[in-house]
Formats: C-alpha cells, structure tokens, sequence
C-alpha cells in the first residue's frame, strides 16, 4: 500500500491500485483483444470499477494477490467481450436498389427485394405458370394448352404461387 493511503480511505487505495496496476492491466488487455481502441480501455475501466466495488483495501493490502485478481477479472471481460462481439449479426450493407431517400420508399424498396427473392425461391412449375397469367398476361385455358396440363391445374398453380409471394412480401 502507499505511504499516503490509510487503510479506511478507499479512494486513496483505488488511486495507487490505478496507478499501480493500470498500465500493466492495459497493455495486458490490449494484447488480448488484438487492438488498441475504445473497447480496451473499456475493458480496463471496467476492471477497475469492479475492484473498486469489490474491496480496494484487500487488492492493495497484498499486491501480487490484487493483481492476479485484477488480470483474471480483465481476463474475463475480454472473454465475455469476445463472445459478444462474435454474437452480434454482421451489418448488411444495402444494395444499390435498395438505397431510398425516405422512409416510405425504404419500406417499398424492402417489399421489392423481398418480392423478388420470393418469385426465385419458386418452383419451376408454379413460376412458369405464374409468368404465362400475370406477365404475358395469357388466360388459364391458353397457358393450360400451352404447358400440356389441366385448367384446374393453371388455376391452383396461380394461386399457390400468389399466395407464396403475399406471405414472403407481408412477413
């Protein structure tokens, strides 16, 4: 303990154990976590103010025993860090067409994209059927004629399909 810090003055305890150990206890976080920015005296600060809740008289009362206690509790908020970080979903950067000026276009804009993947995730058969009715605009005994199948068949098909695109565009 340092020669100024009394064994009731907690915050002259938690000083020298900054003083003392902070540095230390940085670059041992820095190595740690591979990088040198705000998450590392994050992290160190964090060991700090769990020490200073803990009890700073028994960290600095022997200090090779606060260290220890020190670096393992930094140790595990690097760990916990880590895993936090790894957790987090990666940021989509939206595309190009996706890109809108306001926040009506944007939920247009997510329909789109969400319409399109869902005419793709199709069946062969109900995306060609889908196709012949609503974008060469054929009626159902034309496209039935055309494809070798059933009205019925064209019409239950077209139905599907639709019914496939409204849950993927409304979820």
């Amino acid at each position: 303990m340092s020669p100024t810090a009394q064994p009731g003055d907690s915050d002259a305890q938690m000083r020298h154990l900054v003083a003392t150990h902070c540095a230390p206890l940085t670059r041992f976080v820095s190595r740690m976590t591979l990088d040198v920015d705000q998450s590392t005296e994050d992290l160190v600060q964090e060991t700090m103010i769990r020490a200073w809740r803990s009890n700073p008289t028994a960290l600095t009362a022997n200090e090779q025993t606060g260290r220890r206690w020190l670096f393992t509790v930094a140790r595990h908020l690097v760990i916990d860090h880590c895993r936090r970080t790894r957790a987090l979903p990666l940021e989509a950067t939206p595309s190009a067409d996706c890109v809108t000026a306001d926040d009506s276009t944007a939920s247009e804009a997510l329909a789109n994209v969400a319409l399109s993947e869902a005419v793709q995730n199709l069946s062969r058969e109900h995306h060609e059927v889908l196709m012949e009715v609503l974008i060469e605009n054929r009626p159902a005994p034309e496209v039935a004629a055309r494809l070798g199948i059933p009205v019925g068949t064209v019409r239950s098909r077209l139905h599907y399909a639709i019914r496939s695109l409204r849950e993927a565009v409304l979820d």
